[in-house]
Parts: C-alpha cells; structure tokens; sequence
C-alpha cells in the first residue's frame, strides 16, 4: 500500500495547497479526525478549527473555516470557506473580529444573526488560536 495519498484544499479565494500528503488530521465535527493512504471512504461536515498535514516528513498547519471533506482510498478534497496558514493570519484583525463578534453577542439578536456572529466569533478565536500556537 502506498504512503502518501493526493490532497487538495481548495478555498473560496484559492487553490490552497494541491499535492501529495502522508498523514492529515482535521477537526471534525465529533473530534479530530485522521487520515493516511488507503482511509475508507468519507464524507462529512467540517466546523471551524485546525488542520495539520504531513508532506516530506514536515507537519504544515492552518486555520480553516467550515467546510466539507471527501476521503477516498487515494485522495481527499477539502471544500472550505477559508484556509490560512499561521504566518498570514494578521493578529490585529482577527482580534479586532473578535471584539466586535463578541459585543454583538451581548446584544438582542435574531437567531439568524445570532449564529452569525457565533460563527463569526468561532473563526476569529480558531485564527487567534492557530496563529499563536505555529507562529510567533
């Protein structure tokens, strides 16, 4: 069985990584979820969170937003809204994005709006989080 599968991170504002992968672990929606050469078939939902995955032996990490996966025996596709490395992630406006989402919570909502800003706030903490864990 080979060691490496084809992965493919395609963004809504870019191809983001397109190449061969050796291990993948993704937050998904019941924990994290991880994935070699040969994985089984599966579809499934992605919420915000950390992505890491290995080529030539280095993990690389990134911050992505909700999405979706496709695992087959020998490639995966991620479909998500945004995908960022550690080191474009800009500290400033994400924590700005965070301020506001969470002074928006505070405030009398519809729920539509409510989970806007819920997810908004979700993907300013997750960038945060990524930026200050891989780089700095």
């Amino acid at each position: 069985m080979p060691n490496s599968f084809h992965l493919e991170i395609i963004a809504t504002d870019r191809i983001f990584y397109q190449g061969e992968c050796e291990h993948l672990v993704i937050t998904a929606l019941d924990g994290l979820l991880g994935i070699m050469a040969g994985h089984e078939p599966l579809v499934t939902v992605l919420p915000t969170g950390e992505l890491k995955y290995m080529t030539g032996g280095v993990w690389h990490y990134a911050a992505i937003s909700e999405g979706f996966i496709q695992v087959m025996p020998d490639k995966s596709i991620i479909l998500a809204d945004s995908c960022e490395l550690p080191e474009e992630i800009d500290i400033k406006r994400a924590e700005e994005a965070r301020q506001r989402a969470e002074e928006r919570m505070r405030q009398k909502q519809s729920i539509q709006e409510y989970y806007q800003t819920q997810s908004a706030l979700n993907r300013a903490i997750n960038r945060l989080k990524v930026s200050q864990k891989h780089f700095r």
